[in-house]
């Protein structure tokens, strides 16, 4: 019987879902040729290939997609297993901004759950202006945030979060004037750097709804009340990005940061799901 290496199944994992050996060595903290050669012993191993490698992608081969979900159920078990007697509680506390908060947060609360049953975890989702004095004052143990504008603040830098103009998937009348938008309002640091380009670009604009949270203004959007300034990620169903049709101009892409004082592996294990879910792939 063939024993596989827990370590290179997870790495595989990774890699098909982030598409990416790159990303998947950020999230492991390991290099990419390290994630390489591991996961060309698997491949060996198995006698199969898994991925099929190109300078620019990374896409799983037939026999990966078979694989895939038998790695699953033995990650989730070997997770299981590990953590049967680990039933102390332990308490963390996340903040997340509300830009980057999507559809993803339901099965994203299911897989930390499924790894860590007794953890405890705390979620704030805000703007990354209110969470981050929370984070330096101890009150979270981690925040994920978009770059501030004082960029002497210490955090990890995670990946560049694109935003585009989003209005309904069905027919409707766009070419309103001025601009109808849906946004998170005044404080809001994509919402002005939208607003500055339609400025830049002369087209004029009016806000129309304000609501906090990429779900609310994505439910605007949706409904036809309003274009809404979306992270393309957490862009909700019936709505698409309107940005060509309308000739509106691009929205300056955001840096992602995690923001950590954690030490311990658990809550290590549980932000590097979070990586997992938020990063899009490359």
């Amino acid at each position: 019987m063939k024993v596989l290496d827990i370590a290179a199944v997870q790495a595989f994992m990774l890699v098909a879902d982030l598409q990416s050996f790159t990303r998947a060595a950020d999230v492991l903290g390991t290099t990419q040729s390290s994630i390489s050669i591991r996961l060309g012993k698997l491949e060996k191993q198995l006698g199969r290939r898994l991925l099929e490698r190109s300078p620019r992608h990374v896409r799983l081969s037939a026999e990966g997609q078979e694989f895939l979900a038998a790695a699953r159920e033995l990650v989730a078990a070997h997770d299981r297993a590990a953590a049967a007697f680990n039933a102390e509680q332990r308490r963390l506390a996340v903040g997340i901004s509300h830009e980057l908060v999507g559809g993803e947060l339901p099965a994203l609360l299911g897989r930390i759950n499924a790894q860590d049953p007794s953890l405890r975890l705390e979620l704030r989702v805000g703007s990354s202006r209110d969470l981050m004095p929370l984070y330096e004052q101890g009150e979270l143990d981690a925040a994920w945030l978009l770059r501030p504008e004082d960029r002497r603040k210490q955090g990890k830098r995670m990946y560049a979060e694109t935003f585009a103009w989003f209005g309904p998937a069905r027919e409707t009348n766009l070419q309103r004037v001025p601009l109808p938008l849906a946004t998170q309002g005044k404080n809001c640091r994509v919402r002005n750097a939208a607003v500055a380009a339609l400025d830049g670009a002369g087209i004029a604009w009016e806000e129309v709804f304000v609501g906090k949270g990429a779900a609310i203004i994505g439910a605007a959007a949706a409904a036809g009340l309003a274009i809404a300034v979306l992270a393309r990620r957490t862009a909700p169903a019936g709505t698409l990005d309107v940005g060509q049709r309308l000739s509106l101009p691009a929205i300056p892409t955001q840096d992602v940061m995690l923001y950590s004082s954690v030490t311990d592996r658990r809550s290590r294990e549980a932000l590097r799901v979070m990586a997992l879910a938020f990063a899009p792939p490359r």
